[in-house]
């Protein structure tokens, strides 16, 4: 993602905010429309009966006309810490 284009907006609800583009196999996207947003729960790590978001998702069409499905995980893991991820992309309606 370009965290420089991240709309902020979303961040007031407790929800990470969206970039407006990233790059995808060398290229840029733009994100166009917000098509749908919800969120993956999942149990408390440390046996509490509570349930806590682990993902944000959020369905998106960018301004080429494809549509892509983005995830933030709240806990990222491993040594390089990346939140945002590309989970699906198609293909631009007729391409």
């Amino acid at each position: 993602p370009d965290v420089a284009s991240t709309d902020a907006s979303a961040m007031v609800g407790g929800g990470p905010g969206l970039p407006r583009r990233f790059t995808w196999r060398g290229n840029w996207l733009e994100i166009a429309i917000v098509t749908r947003t919800w969120r993956e729960t999942g149990p408390c790590r440390h046996g509490s009966a509570e349930r806590y978001v682990r993902k944000h998702w959020s369905e998106v069409e960018t301004t080429d006309h494809r549509k892509a499905q983005l995830y933030f995980e709240r806990q990222a893991r491993g040594s390089r810490v990346r939140r945002w991820w590309l989970y699906s992309i198609e293909p631009a309606a007729g391409h």
